[in-house]
């Protein structure tokens, strides 16, 4: 089986940083990842201006998140696969390489101002292509790089870098589209996939399983990380929870429409309530990092933390100010993040290494499919009733979909903490 190699700092710098990112090649990723992701967030919220800017139909937003979806849909069985049976590191390159030059080419439509949103649907979808094969890939490693008794720490640091990102990229995006334009948006993404190509190089070399233990390329092969959520309840009910509480409550899909026809606000505000649940779920992943292992009814947090969210959604959509806007925004992102280092550390302990890419590419469809799906439905409501009573019927629908879900599983509601995880995996 695969051995990790963790390898401990040299210097005593390390010594004060939270325990994950005192291993020299998380810190490699994370730092790489840092920008890497700033850059995306600033092209989601170019994408969703840039779509709003050729057509004024709300569907059309909606639109955005089914050429995301499509891809994950689709290439799911496969791509863990890969990521289980392939080099993760190699896997890395190929997928960031791939993103930068979609995002180059997304900056050349915007920058010769071609009217129509075929093309930056057909180049959503090829990003998405390369996502769904990178994410699996990611996070399969992530094990790879701390010891088992770091993994919360690792995905807590990783909530924190994310939700930061998140909050630079579409506000530094947002002043970048006001200023210069939609196209360096975009360019400035591609650039940004550098740094994670360049620090996947700086790190040492992986121990990866042996040829004999590796799946082979098959059906049954990708079907077995079905299987094996389908079989442990406590992974699935937690994949339900997200899809359905994030199928309800896809507000972000509408930020253009309330940001210049609801509040009043430019490209520039736009940015900055784009931005605002990354404040909020910053907030809470870097609260987490220090108190998670504390937290001994994990499971109840996690449900509470979702209706929550549910509530802040309904919230921000009768928002008639930016600042309460924002502020629902990063009450909202706050729930997110302390759901996703719960949902997240859950999986990876219950989860054999074997298994993790293929987990993790089960989960896409989970994750994503419902935020993507979601956006269809909010775009189709907006477009027959309006915007508020869109983003309002979907905070409530998010509430009743948390209290189906706590009812139906009871094992994720009675989850303790992550000893129970290991004996999930045990079993």
């Amino acid at each position: 089986m695969l051995e990790s190699n963790f390898q401990l700092p040299t210097s005593k710098m390390f010594t004060s940083l939270p325990p994950a990112l005192r291993h020299r090649d998380f810190r490699l990723l994370w730092l790489g990842l840092f920008v890497s992701v700033g850059g995306s967030m600033m092209q989601a919220a170019a994408i969703l201006w840039h779509v709003r800017e050729v057509s004024p139909d709300p569907i059309m937003l909606g639109l955005v998140g089914i050429m995301r979806v499509v891809p994950t849909l689709a290439l799911a069985p496969i791509t863990g696969l890969v990521a289980d049976h392939f080099n993760r590191r190699k896997l890395i390159l190929i997928t960031q390489s791939g993103m930068a030059l979609v995002a180059t080419t997304l900056g050349l439509i915007a920058y010769f101002k071609v009217s129509s949103v075929i093309p930056i649907y057909a180049l959503a979808m090829f990003s998405a292509v390369f996502g769904a094969f990178d994410l699996p890939a990611r996070q399969a490693l992530i094990p790879s790089l701390v010891p088992r008794e770091d993994l919360p720490n690792a995905f807590s640091v990783n909530s924190i870098m994310f939700q930061t990102a998140s909050i630079l990229g579409p506000a530094i995006g947002g002043v970048i589209i006001g200023q210069f334009g939609l196209q360096w948006a975009y360019w400035l993404n591609a650039i940004s996939f550098a740094t994670i190509i360049i620090a996947v190089f700086a790190m040492s070399e992986q121990p990866f399983m042996r040829k004999g233990e590796r799946p082979e390329i098959s059906l049954a092969a990708a079907a077995e990380g079905f299987r094996f959520v389908l079989r442990t309840p406590l992974i699935l009910s937690s994949m339900m929870l997200d899809f359905v509480a994030m199928f309800f409550s896809s507000a972000n899909t509408l930020l253009p429409i309330y940001a210049r026809d609801v509040l009043n606000v430019g490209a520039e505000g736009y940015g900055w309530l784009y931005a605002a649940e990354g404040v909020g779920a910053a907030t809470a992943a870097i609260l987490l990092a220090f108190v998670f292992t504390r937290i001994r009814r994990q499971g109840p947090t996690l449900f509470i933390s979702v209706f929550v969210f549910g509530l802040a959604t309904i919230w921000f959509g009768l928002s008639t100010s930016f600042l309460s806007a924002f502020l629902a925004l990063a009450l909202m992102g706050a729930m997110d993040g302390v759901s996703v280092v719960i949902r997240n550390t859950i999986r990876q302990l219950a989860t054999p290494d074997e298994l993790r890419g293929r987990m993790v590419a089960v989960n896409m469809v989970f994750f994503q499919g419902g935020p993507q799906l979601g956006n269809l439905e909010a775009g189709l409501v907006a477009q027959a009733f309006g915007p508020v009573f869109s983003v309002v019927s979907g905070g409530i629908g998010c509430l009743i979909a948390v209290t189906w879900v706590a009812r139906k599983w009871q094992v994720l509601w009675n989850y303790g903490n992550e000893m129970e995880a290991k004996e999930v995996a045990a079993d």
